[in-house]
């Protein structure tokens, strides 16, 4: 009992005196997933609105893979962007294999799924109240997905906060494409899970500490967004 306390004492410190290394490892961690939303977002927020507006002979299918997407193991997510940008692969003569930009990408393959269907969804039953007027006003398809994503966008955050969530907590894949190289790859998830097995309780537990504040710092900034916003309406 007295070695926990003693770790998280020490945890404690490293934060407080902001330590180098855990600043560099969370800069880090916080850029490779904030890039990956960013660009998850930009190709999940069209394709939701696109099925929500659009009917075609595959749309159940796409919708239901798309569902079933979510569920998909990262390391197999990390395996099949090893297999691309490996030098073996199609994409090795890019170099990006062991670098954020790897990273990157298998978490945008990750996410993409989990923000497009959670998007969908708040889309679907805005499209309920809007299909007449969009269908009268004769409108084009752009921009009934336009007016749809505009009018969606505080449930659009919420889609998004919780593609940060399952893109910050993730470590498989980024293990396998990142290679948790020091100074170069080495995020909160997998600094996490090597200090735990090298005995580094201390700096373990800083990390962690870390890594949930700054998830509950982006779960307040996007309650502070939609609250500021519902305020601005009245």
């Amino acid at each position: 009992m007295g070695d926990l306390w003693l770790g998280i004492w020490q945890a404690c410190v490293l934060v407080a005196s902001a330590d180098a290394d855990l600043i560099e490892i969370s800069l880090r961690s916080l850029q490779v997933t904030l890039t990956a939303l960013v660009l998850a977002s930009f190709l999940a927020f069209p394709l939701a609105a696109l099925l929500t507006v659009r009917r075609f002979r595959s749309r159940r299918l796409v919708i239901a893979v798309l569902n079933a997407l979510m569920g998909l193991p990262p390391v197999v997510v990390g395996l099949l962007v090893y297999v691309l940008l490996s030098r073996a692969g199609p994409f090795g003569v890019l170099g990006l294999l062991f670098t954020p930009t790897a990273m990157i990408i298998a978490q945008v393959i990750i996410i993409v799924p989990l923000i497009a269907s959670v998007a969908h969804q708040s889309l679907r039953d805005l499209w309920h109240d809007y299909h007449d007027l969009l269908i009268s006003l004769n409108v084009t398809q752009w921009q009934k997905m336009r007016t749809l994503l505009w009018d969606a966008r505080r449930a659009l955050l919420t889609a998004a906060l919780a593609g940060f969530g399952r893109a910050m907590g993730e470590v498989g894949a980024i293990m396998i494409v990142g290679g948790n190289i020091d100074h170069a790859t080495r995020v909160l998830t997998t600094a996490i899970a090597l200090e735990t097995g090298r005995g580094d309780f201390a700096l373990a537990l800083a990390l962690g500490f870390v890594l949930i504040a700054m998830t509950v710092l982006i779960n307040l900034a996007i309650h502070w967004l939609g609250r500021t916003e519902r305020e601005g309406r009245w």
